[in-house]
């Protein structure tokens, strides 16, 4: 699909973009080109993987401009860029706006101006029945995604993937809890019943093919992930590392945090199409899924609920150290290298 192509990643110093370049690098891509604001993540990735296919551009989504002279000759994009953190979006919704709404206008009206063939954005969980300023901005971004979909060019393709928690990567709870162990700190949690859904960055790359290969204009792509609660998240981390009985506070929650998250709500469940290890929600209830009907043809959505981290399979203590030690940094703290390397 991308041999001799030019693919553009908006936030690409981030977890995702480094999980594409380790991905792709080495395949028959033509380019690969990353766009963000961090000069010096920019030159830490030049130095790392030191590529004639890797291109680097200066520039903030905010600025339509600095999009667009990076854009020229692009084939495919992955936007992922995106103010993330909760609280921060709290205290400063208005940036979450400039950056996760009005930064992805900029984006797709670049692309669709530049005749770019596909484009796949990234949005969260806390997009459905959103409670703070993150999600909020985020479910802005999926509307403007949608409505700009309904008009692009003969041949060209926007869609969107919600991802649930993507492990270890910037902002993730897990290497802090690491960290807090090492340096002999009692581990702090909000809440130990919450739960959250548990993907590795394979599978957000994964997801995003899926939705790059099947999407069609409009389309909400979401995997099918397993859940864990903080309690289970926190016995597993503890077993790796040797330390079972580690001291936990319980802090409280955090502002705006959800005691647990969606992928879909219930109305988008009724016309989802189940694609094995993934749901496709289509834009406008174009795709009803008629076995929800009741007999007298009527949309009978008692049979239907949401899908969250709550009634998603739910793994035990065994199953979330399986799933941790997929992580390479993980693998290593229980082969006894108690480090989490930075920028994890």
């Amino acid at each position: 699909m991308f041999k001799n192509k030019v693919l553009l990643i908006t936030g690409g110093t981030g977890s995702f973009g480094n999980a594409v370049l380790n991905r792709f690098l080495d395949s028959d891509i033509a380019e690969i080109r990353i766009f963000s604001r961090d000069e010096k993540k920019q030159d830490d990735m030049r130095k790392r993987f030191n590529s004639d296919k890797l291109k680097f551009y200066i520039g903030d989504v905010r600025d339509y401009q600095s999009v667009s002279n990076a854009m020229r000759g692009v084939d495919y994009i992955f936007h992922a860029a995106a103010l993330k953190q909760v609280p921060s979006c709290e205290f400063y919704p208005l940036e979450a706006v400039k950056t996760n709404v009005i930064g992805t206008e900029n984006v797709l009206e670049a692309a669709i101006n530049h005749g770019v063939n596909k484009v796949v954005c990234l949005s969260t969980d806390k997009a459905v029945y959103p409670i703070n300023a993150m999600g909020i901005s985020k479910v802005m971004m999926e509307k403007v995604i949608v409505a700009k979909s309904r008009n692009v060019p003969d041949g060209m393709t926007i869609c969107t993937t919600r991802y649930g928690n993507v492990m270890a990567s910037r902002g993730s709870v897990i290497p802090l809890f690491c960290r807090q162990i090492i340096e002999g700190k009692a581990l702090t949690v909000t809440d130990p019943n919450m739960t959250r859904f548990m993907m590795t960055l394979d599978d957000a790359v994964d997801l995003v093919l899926h939705a790059f290969e099947h999407g069609k204009n409009g389309d909400i792509f979401v995997q099918k992930a397993p859940g864990a609660t903080i309690d289970v998240l926190t016995k597993a981390i503890f077993n790796i590392m040797g330390k079972p009985g580690h001291t936990v506070n319980v802090i409280g929650t955090r502002h705006g945090e959800k005691l647990f998250e969606a992928l879909c709500s219930r109305e988008e469940m009724f016309v989802a199409e189940d694609q094995g290890d993934y749901f496709r929600v289509p834009a406008d209830n174009r795709d009803l899924n008629y076995a929800q009907f009741t007999e007298e043809g009527e949309q009978d959505l008692s049979k239907v609920e949401d899908y969250n981290s709550h009634n998603t399979q739910g793994l035990d203590v065994e199953g979330m150290e399986k799933l941790l030690l997929k992580l390479d940094f993980m693998r290593e703290i229980k082969a006894g290298n108690l480090v989490v390397p930075e920028g994890v």
